[in-house]
């Protein structure tokens, strides 16, 4: 059963049909929309500050999610897909954004809604990456726009696709 845990007067809210992994770590000022999914070792950590989850995204496994205190806040939107061993740190994600496995965003970063943050990429605090558009490298930077639609389809399939994966745990939890 995941680790639920209140700190500084703060208990973590979680939607309704939203799958946290048996070794998710959830702490303090933490709200989960509905049809989510949090995997495996994964912490989302509201002690200093906010983290906001919309509805139907899905933080893969090992992702950490953290704030500045009093400084900077998590906002991630609807229909997100956050890659295998992400760090997020006070960073905004647009819906149907894509951050790729073992991608870092820094305090203040914007992802641009429908925008993908390549596999391996340091988004540096303050940047703002443009919606439909795909960021990579260290520092992250711009390659190109893409194609709304075939974006849109791409990064909600994927979300789509995390919320079934979810579904197969909570059949073995009957």
């Amino acid at each position: 059963m995941a680790l639920i845990k209140s700190v500084r007067g703060f208990t973590p809210e979680i939607g309704e049909n939203t799958f946290l992994a048996d070794n998710a770590t959830i702490i303090g000022d933490v709200v989960i929309g509905k049809d989510c999914s949090i995997w495996f070792s994964t912490v989302l950590r509201g002690d200093v500050n906010s983290i906001r989850i919309g509805n139907g995204t899905n933080i893969q496994d090992g992702s950490v999610l953290h704030t500045l205190y009093e400084k900077s806040t998590i906002e991630i939107g609807d229909n997100v897909s956050v890659g295998h061993n992400v760090t997020i740190h006070g960073a905004k994600v647009c819906d149907g954004a894509l951050i790729g496995m073992n991608s870092v965003l820094l305090d203040h970063a914007v992802i641009g809604e429908g925008a993908i943050v390549a596999a391996g990429s340091v988004v540096l605090s303050h940047t703002q990456v443009e919606p439909g558009s795909i960021y990579a490298g260290i520092p992250a930077k711009f390659v190109k726009k893409v194609d709304p639609e075939q974006s849109k389809e791409i990064n909600q399939k994927i979300a789509k696709n995390y919320l079934m994966y979810s579904s197969w745990y909570k059949e073995t939890e009957d």
